[in-house]
């Protein structure tokens, strides 16, 4: 595999992707050195890896949100938020952090640190930090629910199913942090909760998940061996997840859940549907949080389901 190297400096990852020669097929490596980029990066190239020299070392920062008014008078919208946005299948990210830093949650809204989109989409070793939607797994539903909603650079493009594996990664947020459509399989990842708000004076209320799993499809997220941490939330604040979507699945599987999980668990986010129509479960959990007296559309799932979600299974699952 060719690499290439970049130093920090004004659009530098950028700059170097647009000297790239034509893609041919063949997979290409950026290393990226030690230091902070600033800058917002969109990777449409298939067979890329994005390398950094570790979490602590190599920073990709911007800072839009969503309530930002643009020079039409009209706020930015959630979906042109993104400090990273992936647009090519077979895309690899490792050892770098991706941040968006606009802050309070109050005035900035949601605030994606990065947009994934494009099929067996690795991430492993990184850290992705926000508070509101810091990571989407594209594609969007098929519908909006708001009129606008979708407004950004995927709105009219067709909904492609997908596969996106996490390992060995944090990812940070305080409200529908992990949310989206496609099918993630989340391997010995750090799920921490915090409170994105400048205003602590009533109390917070997070949800770590939002799935909008399309109808029919097998599996939408799953958590395999990951710790869900609160730092400096509230005993029984955070819910594991809320449906963006009436078929949205996520499953967790021998997970650690810290004392900030709300002892039901789950939300419904007020739609009855997805009581019978989306997937709630969980699987040999641990932890102060796993608990609870569980919301009844929850599920516990018996040994032999749980032994059908296997990384195997899901990658040839589409």
């Amino acid at each position: 595999m060719l690499t290439y190297a970049v130093l920090p400096g004004p659009s530098a990852i950028s700059r170097a992707l647009a000297a790239l020669p034509p893609y041919d097929g063949a997979p290409l490596c950026l290393e990226l050195a030690p230091g902070e980029y600033r800058e917002k990066v969109l990777l449409d190239r298939p067979r890329l890896v994005l390398r950094g020299a570790g979490t602590d070392k190599t920073v990709i920062r911007w800072q839009d949100g969503a309530k930002e008014p643009l020079e039409d008078g009209q706020p930015r919208g959630t979906f042109r938020t993104a400090t990273v946005r992936v647009d090519a299948p077979h895309v690899t990210l490792q050892g770098l952090s991706i941040v968006n830093d606009c802050a309070p949650r109050e005035k900035a809204g949601q605030a994606i640190a990065l947009y994934a989109d494009g099929d067996f989409f690795l991430c492993e070793g990184c850290c992705l930090r926000s508070f509101q939607d810091t990571l989407f797994t594209a594609p969007l539903p098929p519908k909006e629910l708001q009129k606008n909603g979708f407004i950004g650079p995927k709105q009219f493009a067709p909904r492609l199913p997908q596969r996106h594996t996490y390992r060995r990664c944090r990812i940070e947020g305080d409200v529908d942090f992990i949310f989206g459509s496609a099918a993630a399989w989340f391997e010995a990842c750090d799920i921490a909760s915090v409170d994105g708000r400048a205003d602590r004076s009533a109390p917070a209320e997070g949800y770590a998940t939002a799935a909008s799993t399309p109808e029919g499809q097998r599996f939408g997220y799953v958590f395999s061996h990951c710790r869900f941490l609160g730092e400096g939330v509230a005993e029984g604040s955070v819910y594991l997840g809320r449906p963006w979507r009436d078929y949205a699945k996520t499953v967790l599987l021998h997970c650690e859940l810290g004392p900030h999980i709300h002892p039901e668990g789950w939300h419904d986010w007020d739609k009855p549907a997805f009581h019978s129509a989306g997937l709630y479960a969980e699987y040999g959990c641990t932890g102060p949080g796993a608990a609870g007296e569980r919301a009844p559309f929850a599920r516990r799932l018996t040994e032999n389901e749980a032994a059908a979600y296997t990384y195997e299974a899901f990658q040839a699952s589409l």
